[in-house]
């Protein structure tokens, strides 16, 4: 099982996979954050953040303005990357300790994400399993992953792999890849994904059903009500909750 607390960050173990690509481009962003960022940083803010986010990384103490503030300021005159800059990037941005880089990862990567393929998938992964928590994960899922799919539908057959994984915000993941695709939602595929993670133990997973179904309402508010009422009795009733939240029973 994924432990959620961390008091003391240690560098993040990533799976094993391609090697990290040679970036002149990543070696120009990361030479120009890890000047930029810590002029932003703030002890006691740092402190307060790292507490609010359970202890699963340190941070700088960053606020969300400034910090997009000063990533505009990294990335002033730099070219588009392609996939291997995106890879380069996000990797070794995720090698920092300070969460306020993973961030800043995730924003390029959102950015950008039109310049990787479907092999960035992988990486993508990578990501989700390493320094896990929701302020990473859930953006990683709807805009990365879900972005990815969206490009190749094939990539429906993963996600039909990572709802059975055993590390759960791999799971939330799948879940939650479908999270902005509105109509072009397969309904099949969340309704069944919600049913074989509907008695999952964790917290971030029942949660992600009900959040899951709660978007996809906003499309089909009858096919979740629908749904809702036939598989009640199987689905956490915090997952219900979430899900009927505008539409009610």
């Amino acid at each position: 099982m994924v432990r959620l607390m961390c008091a003391e960050p240690t560098e993040p173990a990533f799976p094993a996979g391609p090697a990290l690509p040679v970036s002149e481009l990543a070696d120009e962003i990361l030479a120009r954050l890890v000047v930029t960022y810590p002029r932003g940083a703030d002890a006691g803010r740092a402190g307060e953040m790292a507490a609010y986010m359970k202890g699963v990384a340190p941070f700088l103490g960053i606020m969300s303005t400034e910090r997009r503030a000063l990533s505009r300021e990294v990335l002033a005159g730099l070219p588009r990357p392609d996939e291997a800059d995106c890879t380069a990037v996000a990797v070794r941005c995720w090698r920092l300790p300070e969460r306020e880089y993973h961030y800043f990862a995730v924003d390029y990567l959102r950015r950008h994400l039109r310049s990787c393929s479907s092999a960035f998938l992988p990486v993508a992964r990578s990501l989700v399993t390493s320094v896990s928590w929701w302020d990473t994960v859930d953006l990683l899922a709807a805009h990365v992953v879900g972005g990815l799919v969206a490009a190749d539908a094939g990539l429906g057959r993963e996600m039909d792999r990572w709802i059975e994984d055993d590390d759960l915000w791999v799971v939330r993941t799948a879940l939650l890849h479908q999270l902005r695709f509105k109509s072009a939602t397969d309904p099949d595929r969340l309704f069944a994904y919600c049913l074989r993670q509907a008695g999952h133990p964790e917290f971030f997973v029942r949660k992600a059903v009900g959040w899951c179904l709660r978007e996809y309402a906003k499309t089909d508010p009858d096919a979740v009500r629908g749904f809702v009422a036939r598989h009640r009795d199987g689905l956490a009733p915090l997952s219900v909750r979430e899900a009927l939240r505008n539409v009610g029973a």
